[in-house]
């Protein structure tokens, strides 16, 4: 009797076990996709030179976090610094060439009337001369003396003419700013300084130094990496799906993580961003040759972007690399498995070049010169808050 209890109760433990699972599989684990190849992403921002030059300073090193804007390399300046120079002194010249050609249009208007003046001069005096000569008071010489004169008037007026409409052709429909010649020299001036400011490797976003591979006294070439920054607070997990689990997943969808670094005692919570355009193996350096008589099916995996909590973020860390549990909560199927959405913002903002410091270079030079005695540009070394010259406090460098 004792045995036939026992049975049953084992029995009956049996279903109600069977059927707890059965109600929480149906519930819960129906609809929720797990997988462990799962790790931490996150965007791995190269600092390069844009122009040649040897390494003078370091002043950041793997692991430091820096924030954007610091100057990490900086390069030699002397070489741009004498280019800069130059193009300063060249838009300069420029610019007083062009103020003398709007002083020279307004001499040779004056002397076109000055000429059309003595015209007229000549044409009453031979009028004169002719009424005279009809009455016998003066002889022809005198009056062919009148006519050459008045010929001499009438050429020298064309001539004036002719010259005041040739150096018009310099300066019509033009300012000062916006004369060829000026615009010309004026981007001299700005291509000069892009290269002075380029001698300052900055970093352009805020994170932590990584892949450190520069070092003083090098000569580097531009393009070449010489180290990367890593923003922590903008990771990602890719979590790597079998095919198979795929189906019922879509973007929003609320995802709960763990990495191994904290354990399983603390969660994150994400949710779906996206799916991979192809699987890994489509996308690998050797891709497999599925067409050739070696083949043997292999289930394949699909990167799924998840975003993490910011918040969540800031509390507990984490770097780029590390392992991942993911569990994708699939109860709300709704909407396309593959939605065309583009993404609202870039994935990374850098700071700004500076463009506008330049600007205000060139339009100190163009202001000032011609109006008084020249002031030599001083301007300070790549990567100082602020650039200046002695004609204009220009905007700050970011």
């Amino acid at each position: 009797m004792n045995r036939k209890k026992l049975l049953l109760a084992v029995i009956g433990a049996f279903v109600i076990g069977a059927g707890a699972y059965g109600a929480y599989w149906s519930t819960h684990l129906r609809n929720t996709e797990t997988t462990d190849n799962a790790y931490v992403n996150g965007n791995v921002v190269q600092i390069t030179s844009q122009v040649p030059g040897t390494v003078v300073s370091i002043a950041a090193d793997d692991t430091d976090f820096v924030k954007a804007g610091t100057t990490l390399v900086q390069l030699d300046t002397a070489d741009s610094k004498v280019a800069l120079d130059e193009a300063e002194s060249q838009l300069a010249m420029t610019v007083r060439q062009v103020r003398n050609l709007y002083a020279t249009s307004g001499q040779l208007s004056a002397n076109v009337s000055q000429r059309t003046a003595e015209l007229s001069r000549a044409q009453d005096d031979l009028k004169r001369r002719e009424d005279l000569a009809a009455s016998g008071f003066i002889s022809k010489e005198a009056l062919q003396h009148e006519r050459t004169t008045l010929q001499a008037a009438d050429a020298a007026a064309t001539a004036a003419k002719q010259q005041l409409a040739a150096h018009r052709a310099l300066v019509d429909n033009t300012t000062i700013e916006n004369h060829p010649d000026v615009r010309n020299a004026a981007a001299k001036v700005r291509e000069a300084y892009l290269a002075y400011s380029r001698t300052a490797l900055a970093a352009p976003v805020s994170g932590y130094v990584a892949k450190r591979g520069v070092q003083l006294g090098q000569r580097v070439a531009p393009g070449a990496p010489l180290m990367a920054v890593v923003p922590l607070d903008d990771v990602w997990v890719d979590a790597n799906f079998k095919e198979g689990q795929l189906k019922s997943m879509r973007v929003g969808q609320p995802v709960t993580l763990s990495a191994d670094l904290y354990g399983n005692k603390l969660e994150y919570h994400g949710k779906v961003m996206g799916f991979g355009a192809g699987t890994g193996g489509a996308f690998a350096l050797l891709p497999a040759q599925n067409a050739s008589g070696n083949w043997i099916k292999i289930v394949q995996r699909v990167p799924v972007r998840i975003a993490l909590d910011r918040n969540e973020l800031a509390k507990h860390p984490l770097q780029v690399g590390l392992s991942m549990e993911a569990k994708v909560d699939t109860h709300d199927q709704g909407g396309e498995r593959l939605p065309a959405v583009a993404r609202n913002s870039n994935v990374t903002h850098g700071f700004a070049a500076p463009d506008t410091v330049a600007d205000d270079l060139v339009k100190a030079i163009i202001a000032n010169d011609g109006r008084s005695a020249p002031a030599t540009a001083s301007v300070a070394a790549p990567g100082v808050a602020t650039v200046t010259t002695t004609r204009v406090a220009a905007a700050k460098l970011r």
